[in-house]
């Protein structure tokens, strides 16, 4: 890992060329505050009676989380809409919201409110619009995921829960593990957000060290690796400052251990109710490794992806500079467990 600093140089080496700068957060947050405008205000003022109503526009993603790196971060816009009175309808009405939401931002673009450029999907029901946007307060594009969404969750406060049902409605109607994960926005930006600022920037290092790798749609997703480097903390440390380097090493030991991986959390669902049971302890009898989404029980996050190819990489950068001390001896990783054996 060409880029990474010796030991003692890993927080200035994350605070220089991975934190975002202010003048980029302004615009980014400039420009999300345009895309929830025109939501509310233009987008559907005009469709077919009754006209979808926006319930909430929810910020995602790196940005949503507080874990944006300074170049290639997307805005992940998550907008709830009255359209959707059940997941049924998000899975077959969303391609017409999508399409509605395109014809939208090229008719902003005619009358010259902003300057919007459009990823084309190929899939037939996409679950996502893709494009860019810059106007005359926002100077360099900010690129954006846009997805509709149905509001399964309803107004969440402070210390909110989700019932047990939430849970097995969602069991009920999901074809697919994940298949509804957007409805489950908040509780996903929630789990990270509220974490100390110093973890943060491991999640920020991490992903550095991920986009590295050669690019694979065979290779596990991003939040993957968040979730694991947030385990690491939480098993190995749980202080709000912590030296980066054994943060950084336990989570490519970790990473080396993915066979047994078995990681989740109790946050927002739990053993308690017998269905709920029941399906967890289905999905924690599936193959290594598990790393079940805190917020969507249904979603092994990275499953059946090339968890190989990255420990391979993770047994590399564990012998490199980065992960040694200045006397050249290797740093030793937090002790964590990997949960070979999944118990409730």
């Amino acid at each position: 890992m060409p880029h990474l600093q010796l030991l003692a140089k890993l927080d200035k080496f994350i605070m220089d060329n991975l934190q975002p700068d202010e003048n980029f957060l302004k615009q980014a947050r400039r420009a999300i505050d345009t895309i929830g405008d025109f939501l509310r205000h233009n987008c559907f003022r005009d469709s077919t009676p009754p006209p979808p109503r926006v319930l909430k526009v929810v910020k995602g993603g790196s940005l949503g989380k507080g874990t944006a790196l300074k170049a290639g971060s997307d805005a992940d816009i998550v907008v709830f809409l009255t359209t959707f009175k059940k997941y049924k309808d998000q899975e077959e009405n969303r391609k017409l919201i999508i399409e509605e939401i395109r014809k939208r931002l090229v008719e902003c673009q005619e009358k010259k409110q902003f300057e919007v450029h459009i990823t084309q999907s190929e899939q037939e029901n996409p679950r996502v619009l893709s494009f860019k946007l810059r106007s005359k307060t926002i100077e360099d594009y900010v690129e954006f995921d846009l997805l509709p969404a149905f509001d399964a969750l309803g107004q969440i406060t402070a210390g909110y829960r989700p019932s047990p049902q939430v849970y097995i409605d969602l069991f009920n109607n999901c074809s697919h593990g994940g298949a509804f994960s957007t409805c489950f926005t908040e509780l996903q930006r929630n789990f990270i957000i509220e974490r100390p600022p110093k973890l943060k920037s491991l999640i920020r290092l991490v992903k550095h060290w991920y986009k590295q790798l050669q690019n694979g749609e065979s290779l596990p997703p991003k939040y993957a690796l968040e979730l694991l480097t947030v385990y690491a903390w939480e098993q190995g440390s749980q202080e709000p400052d912590f030296v980066m380097a054994k943060g950084f090493c336990t989570v490519l030991w970790l990473i080396q251990k993915h066979e047994n991986l078995c990681v989740y959390w109790t946050k927002n669902y739990d053993f308690e109710n017998e269905t709920l049971r029941s399906h967890l302890e289905g999905q924690l009898r599936k193959p290594r490794p598990i790393i079940l989404d805190p917020a969507d029980p249904t979603m092994i996050v990275g499953l059946g992806s090339r968890w190989d190819l990255v420990a391979e990489e993770a047994a590399w950068c564990s012998a490199q500079e980065c992960c040694k001390h200045p006397d050249g001896f290797l740093v030793q990783p937090w002790v964590v467990p990997v949960r070979e054996r999944c118990t409730k």
